[in-house]
Order: C-alpha cells, then sequence, then structure tokens
C-alpha cells in the first residue's frame, strides 16, 4: 500500500509542477523572469512552488 500511495502523490505533485511551469510560461512577465522561476521551479521543486506562490505573478 506504501507504494501506491507515495506514487499517487509523487504524480499529483508532478501535476502541480507542470501546472506551475505553464502558469509561468503564459505569464506576462519578461522571458528573463519567467527562465529564472521556470529554472527555481525545476532545481528547488518545494521551495520554487511555495515561494512562486507567494512572490509570483497574481491574477
Amino acid at each position: 500500500m506504501g507504494v501506491e500511495v507515495s506514487g499517487l502523490l509523487g504524480l499529483i505533485w508532478l501535476i502541480i509542477l507542470v501546472w506551475a511551469i505553464v502558469k509561468v510560461a503564459k505569464s506576462p512577465a519578461g522571458p528573463v523572469a519567467k527562465l529564472l522561476w521556470i529554472l527555481i521551479l525545476l532545481f528547488f521543486p518545494l521551495v520554487g512552488l511555495i515561494i512562486w506562490l507567494l512572490l509570483g505573478p497574481k491574477g
């Protein structure tokens, strides 16, 4: 049961991360800002997502 639960949580986490990257890519921010956000999200997934939710583009 542990493998199925962790696999499901990992899939949910991956979906959230991909959603955040797509939102960054579609944002009106400049290309450098987009690249930095995407790199932060890729290299620091948990911390990057929290920072993006707090400081990222609103609306």
